[in-house]
């Protein structure tokens, strides 16, 4: 499989997908489109991975968006339809893996990698990234699904203005407007994000998987079918001996230990 796009399972059960091409700061061609897909049908494959943590090789960019020395040689309607299609495809699978997904930001993170960005559940962003829909600027919209989740974050007045502008967001900045969740000191962004998913992990995995379904039913299905979901997945967890072990630790005053049962 190409290197474009890596994938590693730790032992803790944390995979981490990078996209390996820093030398020009990890933009993403049809080869990196393609490995990153291949790299999440891996990922669905993988019975003992219970979080992901997707990030870009060295510190000057997550993303820094499309390569457009490559793009630019497939200009028509057609390619473009294949681009959409590919890339709505593998982060709409990667959105809808029943495990906490988290974005590792260093750097620049620009147009489509802001899109993948926010296929994430959660993004850590160093200090000095910046993030920036720059699709305006190269006469195009957001083409993988990012308006929609943009949209889901901020509302409607802030993704328009984002999207029409085309403006470069600092982390804080971001982190105020609620795209970017943790914001740490340059370099730390994979370390936090690691910690974060063990953090997470040290709690009963089926409700784990269960609060992200949940989450993502919400966000992409309307309310009655959402909540019908909740209502299912809520009482599949209330039989589980997990559910018994935690309300007896908490009768008996003890720390639950969790089976994932």
């Amino acid at each position: 499989m190409s290197d474009t796009v890596l994938f590693e399972l730790h032992t803790n059960g944390v995979g981490v997908i990078t996209i390996n091409r820093p030398e020009v700061r990890n933009a993403i061609n049809w080869e990196a489109m393609s490995a990153l897909s291949k790299r999440v049908t891996e990922a669905e494959a993988i019975e003992n991975l219970h979080a992901i943590i997707l990030t870009g090789a060295g510190t000057k960019a997550f993303i820094s968006g499309g390569d457009i020395k490559d793009l630019h040689t497939t200009p028509t309607r057609e390619d473009a339809y294949q681009q959409h299609d590919l890339m709505t495809a593998t982060l709409g699978r990667l959105a809808e893996l029943r495990i906490p997904v988290i974005a590792a930001m260093e750097g620049a993170t620009r147009g489509g990698g802001c899109e993948v960005a926010l296929a994430c559940d959660l993004r850590i962003a160093a200090q000095d990234a910046t993030l920036g829909f720059a699709q305006i600027k190269m006469g195009l919209t957001p083409g993988w699904g990012g308006a929609r989740r943009l949209l889901s974050l901020v509302g409607y007045a802030r993704a328009t203005e984002i999207l029409l502008t085309g403006a470069t967001l600092t982390a804080p900045e971001a982190h105020v407007l609620g795209i970017v969740n943790h914001v740490t000191p340059k370099g730390e962004a994979f370390n936090v994000a690691m910690a974060m998913a063990e953090r997470i992990l040290n709690g009963p995995k089926r409700a784990i998987r269960g609060v992200v379904e949940v989450l993502r039913t919400h966000i992409t299905q309307p309310y009655a079918e959402a909540v019908a979901r909740e209502r299912e997945v809520f009482a599949s967890l209330w039989e589980t001996d997990d559910h018994h072990e935690a309300s007896s630790a908490f009768i008996e005053g003890r720390k639950p230990q969790f089976k994932d049962q």
